[in-house]
């Protein structure tokens, strides 16, 4: 390669979801362009016009802004530039590099039975035949491959790659309508973005032969090339429905944090020694294509969890408030006005074991509960005339307590056990249920601050109140 500053892109087909595997080839493709201090393109592959909706391409969008991956200029389209293509692929004519081929349908099935028994590739006889023998017919533009020979992929993944020329057949560039092949738009949208490191699946492996030969034929420079192994599912099969999630927009549904899935998606095949939990900066500092193992990422959901359950705790709790209260919404939960400050203040009560924000919207329910609260029939259960006078004790040491904060409330709870003779696992079922309903709940000095100083006696004197 040349001295040229590094230009990668990632160039996705608006016909679904975004695949995770994708999210990581476009994370891939942005830390190494930061690494370099290079420039990260996006091109929309729209050239299947009837999948490639308005909508399809918002999901792209979606999932890139989604995962914080903003692009150094605006996207390409592919669809836009067939022009382009055509121009290249009669440049190739001009140039010898490919020719006219007018086998009809039945020829080419003829062809390709006698390639098929020879063990060849299809090769067409008018590839050595003069134009003016031309009859007046529809046909195809194919690239002129080398029948001898081979080609040589240098990856910074795999290695070098060889593959004999006779083994590739001569690539379709132009349809009989004149519409440009998927291989021909890629090589020329790449060369014209300077596209200098083509780093992708490796699905595209053997793509990179056949592309090297058009960059060849038009006399450009072949851009490096790194691709990436598959992401399987934890079982090491090939990634599935069957594994749950797949796509970006489920990743988010699900309650992971787009910092959480940076992480998790750069640990996918490359690493840095032992670190696990690494910053953004850090990844990009440290991030090199030629680090990427060639076996197979195995999804693992494990250590997802646990790295999403990181930044859950570094985030701050505003944000955490307002991705809870959309979740809630979606279950119907009503929020009432206090009630984001009520969140803002539970959360970082109960996040430490939430491992996603879906747990988070689980653990903060207990709060946002109306009075008067529903007793389960184990909680009211226990309301018998001994917890009864407890609870009633308890509540009037809380109501003279001016520090409503955690350790205060810690050093109250303990004093109180021990001013009755017994443990906390006397009091602490009961009270537990009492402020939260039943719900789950933060250890008891949590609850009491979560709820607030009135909102939590006027809870106690609920149940004093309905075991009377």
């Amino acid at each position: 390669m040349s001295d040229r500053p590094v230009v990668t892109r990632i160039a996705p087909s608006p016909t679904g979801a975004m695949h995770i595997g994708t999210a990581r080839t476009a994370l891939f493709n942005y830390l190494y362009a930061k690494h370099t201090g290079g420039t990260f393109l996006l091109r929309i592959e729209d050239t299947d016009r009837e999948r490639s909706t308005e909508a399809a391409v918002k999901v792209i969008f979606d999932g890139m802004a989604w995962l914080g991956m903003t692009p150094d200029a605006e996207p390409v389209f592919q669809a836009s530039r067939a022009e382009r293509h055509r121009e290249v692929a009669l440049d190739l004519l001009e140039r010898g590099a490919a020719y006219r081929d007018y086998m009809t349908p039945d020829e080419l099935e003829a062809e390709r039975e006698v390639a098929r028994a020879e063990g060849r590739v299809v090769r067409s006889p008018w590839r050595d035949l003069a134009p003016n023998d031309a009859p007046d017919r529809p046909f195809v533009v194919r690239l002129k491959s080398p029948r001898d020979g081979e080609t040589a992929v240098e990856d910074q993944v795999k290695g070098a790659v060889r593959f004999q020329n006779k083994d590739l057949d001569d690539l379709i560039l132009l349809r009989t309508d004149g519409t440009p092949t998927y291989n021909l738009a890629v090589v020329v949208d790449d060369h014209d973005m300077g596209v200098t490191h083509v780093i992708r699946g490796d699905d595209h492996l053997n793509n990179a032969a056949r592309q090297t030969l058009i960059y060849q034929g038009m006399g450009w420079e072949v851009p490096a090339w790194a691709h990436l192994p598959m992401i399987h599912g934890p079982d090491g099969a090939k990634l599935s429905k069957r594994h749950g999630a797949q796509a970006v927009s489920e990743f988010d549904d699900m309650g992971y944090l787009p910092e959480a899935m940076r992480n998790y998606l750069t640990k996918l095949g490359w690493g840095h020694g032992d670190d696990e939990i690494f910053s953004d900066a850090q990844a990009a500092e440290w991030f090199d294509i030629r680090d990427v193992v060639s076996a197979p990422a195995r999804l693992d959901w494990a250590k997802l969890n646990h790295i999403n359950n990181h930044y859950i705790r570094l985030a701050e709790p505003a944000r955490l408030a307002d991705l809870v209260a959309r979740i809630l919404k979606s279950r119907d939960w009503p929020l009432h006005d206090g009630d984001m400050d009520i969140l803002q203040r539970t959360i970082p009560l109960v996040r430490d074991g939430a491992k996603t924000t879906l747990d988070l919207a689980d653990n903060v329910v207990f709060a946002l509960k109306r009075r008067p609260l529903e007793l389960p029939e184990k909680i009211a259960g226990m309301l018998n005339d001994e917890t009864r006078g407890r609870l009633s004790r308890l509540r009037d040491r809380l109501q003279s307590e001016a520090a409503w904060e955690v350790p205060a409330l810690e050093a109250l709870l303990r004093a109180f056990a021990e001013s009755e003779g017994v443990g906390l696992g006397k009091i602490g079922p009961a009270l537990r249920g009492v402020l939260s309903g039943g719900s789950p709940a933060p250890d008891l000095a949590g609850a009491l601050v979560s709820l607030g100083k009135a909102e939590s006696l006027a809870r106690i004197d609920d149940a004093l109140s309905q075991a009377q």
